[in-house]
């Protein structure tokens, strides 16, 4: 039995641990923050949905990409002071991103500001281990972690009101004094972390391969929104693009397993490939929607910006209800149960929105939020956990990266594919109320099908109980 002691964290140790979440609160915030503004982009862009969410594909997709130099830097070079570094490139892509005068603009800072955001959450969990060891990690998480899950609920409220009540370049600019906050402590506060391996490699030409993939088949999705359906030379084009990369890749990552990014024997492994496959998907069917809610409230039921933050919180209240849970049930169950129970909950509260119109009533729409954020809250942790079943402890840090990016390139298929199929929608229907919500119903439609196709892969995820009752017989 532990004793009091051996239960209490120290204080430093603490007070560093604030100091690294303080630094996450901004990119955090920012995702949903952006999400709840999309329409005033459009407005102030004069740019479509297909177009202006590049907004938040862009973000993510850098955020992706980022993952592998996070691990790289902090080998390289004090953590502190990467640490130090990554605040200020998110400084400066917030600042100028709230300064952006065209869409095209905002896209390139928005992507400085995802790469730095994608630079801030690896090395925040990095440095964690690194000064608390494992022993009391989990702890030490369970109470650090509470202000990282409160993100789906007050981002889109604190959106809504900076918008409401000043503009959409206060959802960057907020990010300001809050990123200098971040720096004095971290000056003060966090110690040194000695860089590991001064000599450490960059996997350079997989991260620029895995780049081109995933950009290629995305605006090759998008250039379908535009040209009104796939059967037009600009999507054919870059979806060939993309599978020319792919084979490349394939090539590239054959010859050089000891040194590429993401190396192909990890697919070997069932539960790898399985939680790899199941992170995609993930990103496309519970990630998507994201993208569309916001929308939906202000475009199909014409509430004001508020109100569609505040019809958002029971989603948030729900994701952050289940997270307890899910790390005990993983244990106990395994993450194969636990996934399909989520994926199925997930159903449950995003079927409905199919036939949900503008005459759907608040309380019914707050219920099956709150259910639909129950079910999305227990998909990706699982995934994550089960991604490392089997493997060497050389080949952890790899599935740490690769399960990570496709996790980020997911959602930012997810975005591109349900803006495609609603714009598409958008374009052959008769400009009204109900048509325009037909169009939004045909995007959770699809999120609806591939999260049920999500299944698939899970039915080879872990599955604790099938074990124990094999070793009791």
């Amino acid at each position: 039995m532990a004793t009091k002691e051996d239960e209490k964290i120290p204080r430093p140790l603490l007070t560093m641990a604030f100091v690294l979440v303080l630094g996450a609160i901004a990119p955090m915030l920012d995702g949903t923050m952006v999400n709840i503004a999309l329409n005033d982009f459009a407005k102030a862009f004069g740019a479509s949905l297909d177009n202006i969410q590049w907004i938040v594909t862009g973000y993510v997709l850098a955020t992706g990409i980022a993952v592998p130099f996070s691990g790289w830097l902090i080998q390289r070079f004090d953590g502190k002071k990467v640490y130090i570094a990554a605040q200020i490139v998110f400084l400066i892509g917030s600042v100028t991103s709230g300064l952006s005068w065209n869409l095209a603009s905002m896209i390139v800072f928005r992507l400085i500001q995802g790469f730095s955001a994608g630079l801030i959450m690896p090395l925040l969990t990095t440095l964690l281990i690194q000064a608390a060891g494992q022993k009391i990690l989990g702890r030490l998480m369970s109470i650090v972690g509470l202000p990282m899950v409160l993100g789906p609920i007050l981002g889109p409220v604190i959106g809504g009101v900076l918008v409401d009540y000043l503009s959409w370049h206060w959802i960057f600019f907020i990010n300001v004094p809050v990123v200098f906050i971040t720096l004095y402590f971290i000056h003060k506060k966090l110690p040194s972390f000695p860089p590991a391996n001064q000599q450490a490699k960059l996997d350079w030409l997989g991260i620029l391969l895995l780049g081109g993939i995933s950009v290629s088949f995305i605006y090759g999705i998008t250039a379908a929104a535009e040209m009104a359906g796939f059967n037009n030379t600009k999507t054919i084009t870059f979806i060939l693009i993309g599978a020319v990369l792919t084979v490349i890749y394939v090539m590239y990552a054959l010859r050089n397993e000891k040194t590429v990014i993401m190396p192909l024997n990890l697919f070997k492994f069932r539960s790898f490939s399985a939680s790899f496959c199941g992170l995609f998907l993930a990103g496309i069917g519970t990630m998507g929607p994201m993208l569309l809610l916001p929308l939906l409230f202000q475009n199909v039921r014409n509430d004001s910006i508020i109100v569609a933050s505040l019809s958002l919180i029971p989603q948030g209240v729900g994701m952050l209800l289940v997270r307890p849970l899910i790390g005990k049930m993983i244990d106990r169950i395994g993450a194969k149960i636990v996934v399909i129970i989520s994926i199925v909950i997930s159903l449950v509260g995003t079927i409905p929105f199919i036939g949900f119109d503008q005459n759907t009533s608040y309380w019914m729409i707050a219920i099956v939020l709150l259910i639909r954020g129950i079910g999305v809250g227990g998909v990706a942790i699982p995934l994550m956990s089960d991604a490392y079943t089997g493997l060497a402890k050389t080949q952890i840090p790899q599935a740490s990266i690769a399960t990570r990016i496709v996790q980020n390139i997911g959602g930012a298929f997810g975005s591109a594919v349900l803006a495609t199929i609603v714009v598409n929608q958008l374009k052959v229907a008769t400009p009204d109320v109900s048509h325009l919500a037909s169009a939004y119903q045909a995007g959770f439609l699809t999120a609806s099908i591939l999260m049920v196709i999500m299944i698939v892969p899970s039915l080879f995820l872990t599955n604790k109980v099938a074990f124990k009752v094999a070793a009791k017989q």
